[in-house]
């Protein structure tokens, strides 16, 4: 049953549920990355200005190879803009830039659902590593105990997910405000990128459901192993 059983279908779901959403960003981020910006801000151009209205003249900007692998990192205080997004004036490229300024902003107030997420990482992954073969472990041997111990650890996985989702929906509010009032974006433009960012939104809400649907696989694997 641990190898085959019909709980996979659970597994499947979250599978297609990620792929949608995986799609659906690069669908709307190919979309208006067609639609270049009337004021030709740059997605470096209005990263650097939110962050300098926002008095963060010590986060740089890098440019990195890649498309869509766009990401602040609090550790080096360095905002990594990627090909697709480094120098082009798309509608697409401002909004995934200034959502990843709003990240730097994040930081920089202190913002409580960032800093727990940025304090549980090293233990998240501790706990994601050690899940899945204490489970396994314990399924085979019977032990019925550690199992327990391996879904619990793996709970830590969901729990990262939940926290992250009010951080990219924040970053992304802080974006969309942002590039409105500062009239980088007009009325039009502004609709694209918020399509953009909310297409990106998409893809932690699934990733949640599918470490919740992984989750409950593993409950039903052990109660069933438990019942026999």
């Amino acid at each position: 049953m641990l190898f085959y059983d019909p709980t996979y279908i659970l597994v499947l779901i979250g599978f297609f549920l990620a792929m949608f959403a995986s799609n659906g960003v690069q669908r709307a981020f190919n979309r208006y990355s067609a639609v270049h910006s009337y004021r030709h801000y740059t997605g470096k151009d209005a990263a650097r200005k939110i962050l300098d209205d926002n008095g963060l003249y010590n986060v740089a900007i890098e440019h990195i190879s890649g498309n869509l692998n766009d990401h602040f990192d609090p550790r080096t205080n360095v905002i990594r803009l990627s090909d697709a997004t480094y120098n082009s004036d798309s509608v697409a490229a401002i909004g995934v830039a200034a959502h990843e300024a709003g990240h730097a902003v994040q930081h920089a107030v202190g913002y409580v659902p960032i800093k727990v997420r940025n304090a549980i990482v090293p233990a998240v992954n501790l706990c994601s590593t050690l899940s899945m073969p204490l489970f396994i472990i314990g399924i085979l041997l019977g032990l019925a105990n550690l199992a327990n111990l391996g879904i619990i650890l793996f709970s830590a996985a969901l729990v990262f997910q939940l926290v992250t989702l009010p951080v990219e929906f924040n970053a992304s509010h802080r974006a969309l405000v942002i590039l409105n009032s500062s009239c980088m974006l007009d009325e039009q433009e502004l609709r694209g990128a918020k399509k953009v960012l909310s297409a990106a939104a998409m893809t932690y809400v699934a990733a949640a459901f599918a470490s919740a649907l992984q989750l409950l696989r593993l409950a039903i694997i052990n109660n069933s192993r438990r019942r026999d």
